[in-house]
This record gives C-alpha cells, sequence and structure tokens, in this order.
C-alpha cells in the first residue's frame, strides 16, 4: 500500500485570494495577538503558532528584561514562547481534510504552522510566501487600523523612516556645506578637539 502525503503549497497572495475565493480554502491567522488586532483578513481564524510568555522563572525573567530592551522597544514585538495548545486548538475548529490558508506577518510562522498541521494529519494547506507583508491593499477585506502589509510594524521602527529622513537632510546640509563652503568647513573641523 503507497502512503501519499501532501505537501504545503506555498502561493503568493493573488494566488492565495483565489484560494480562498474559488477553492474554499479557510484563512487561519496564527500571528500573535498585537499583529493580528493591527489588522487581519476578515472573517479568518486565530490561532497564535506563539503566545505571551508570562513565565517567572529566573530565566525567562532576564530573557524577557533583555528581549523587552531591544525587539520590545524597537520592533513592537511582545516576548513569546511556542503557543502548547496550537494544534489541539486548530484540530478543534477543523477537521484534518479542511482546506487552510494559514498565514503570518512574513511567512515564516505560517510555514512552521504547516508543517506542524501536516505531521498532525491535514492534507489541504497553503501558506503566502513572505507572509501578509507582500498583501497589497484591497487584495482582501480586511479589519484594523492599518494594511495588512504594516501589520508586523510597531515599535520605534513606525519612526524610523522620519528619522531615516532628518538624518539623510542632515547629511545632505554638511556634504553641501563643505563642498560649497571649504574653507569654513576647515575651520570648523580644526574646532573639534582631538582625542
Amino acid at each position: 500500500m503507497a502512503l501519499i502525503k501532501a505537501e504545503v503549497k506555498y502561493v503568493n497572495a493573488e494566488k492565495a485570494k483565489e484560494l480562498v475565493e474559488a477553492d474554499g480554502y479557510t484563512v487561519l491567522d496564527v500571528r500573535d495577538k498585537n499583529q493580528f488586532e493591527r489588522a487581519h483578513i476578515k472573517s479568518c481564524s486565530h490561532v497564535p503558532l506563539f503566545v505571551e510568555n508570562k513565565d517567572n522563572d529566573p530565566g525567562t525573567i532576564i530573557k524577557r528584561q533583555l528581549h523587552n530592551n531591544f525587539s520590545g522597544l524597537f520592533y513592537g514585538l511582545p516576548f513569546t514562547k511556542p503557543n502548547p495548545e496550537f494544534v489541539q486548538s486548530v484540530k478543534s475548529q477543523f477537521p484534518p481534510e479542511s482546506k487552510l490558508l494559514v498565514v503570518c506577518q512574513e511567512g515564516l510562522r505560517s510555514a512552521a504552522a504547516a508543517s506542524k498541521l501536516e505531521a498532525a494529519g491535514f492534507e489541504n494547506i497553503a501558506c503566502i510566501t513572505s507572509g501578509l507583508q507582500t498583501v497589497k491593499p484591497g487584495t482582501f477585506d480586511s479589519v484594523g487600523s492599518t494594511e495588512l502589509e504594516n501589520a508586523g510594524k510597531a515599535g520605534l521602527v513606525t519612526i524610523q523612516g522620519k528619522i531615516s529622513t532628518v538624518l539623510g537632510t542632515i547629511l545632505v546640509c554638511a556634504y553641501l556645506f563643505i563642498t560649497f563652503f571649504p574653507d569654513q568647513a576647515e575651520k570648523l573641523f580644526q574646532l573639534v578637539p582631538t582625542g
């Protein structure tokens, strides 16, 4: 007897839309609660692959502090751990023969989730290659305070564009000053204390 193993389909956003509209796939969003609340596909199901880690053992407290001072601050990412109930939660909502389009922001979590679901007996799974960040506005009806492609942006990175603009302006002005006023620039450089 031959064993037939289904493979996860990796598709672009347009093909994903077709799978949902024409082929009857249900969208399963596996992002964390924060990204899901910022924007998600209307009428999707939400079962996060990772959940917030609120454990209080000494090792976790140190890791959480380090995380919150970098990833949390710059990217607005919560400190998470694998959701121990992920597969069971999906199984309680969908039978194994269900057609599922598994989505996340960058495509990594959805690929991991698809692998777990495939191992649990699900056979009709698709993922958007590179995730919702590649979905252009209007591709899917969405709910939330931002577009699907921007739902992963939070923390200081959201003002990165403004910071880059200011720094770029300063550098261009400095370059122009040095180019058009070399004598004055030389005098300024002489004022700078050397080690």
